[in-house]
């Protein structure tokens, strides 16, 4: 995933489905000068993790 795209995702009204290897994630922040992201662990709001938004992936739901 792309920074522009990780941004929008934070910032959608709607819940987007993203994983980090796999594993289920929120977006917490979003820093687009680093290309960096703050993200949730499944829902423990304690387990979060900085990581480079290119290892975040989209889920896309089959039509």
């Amino acid at each position: 995933m792309d920074v522009k795209r990780a941004k929008a995702i934070y910032e959608a009204k709607d819940n987007i489905p993203v994983r980090l290897e796999g594993k289920p994630i929120w977006i917490e922040h979003v820093d687009e000068a680093n290309g960096m992201a703050t993200v949730q662990l499944g829902n423990n709001p304690l387990d979060t993790h900085t990581v480079r938004v290119d290892r975040l992936e989209e889920v896309h739901k089959l039509q």
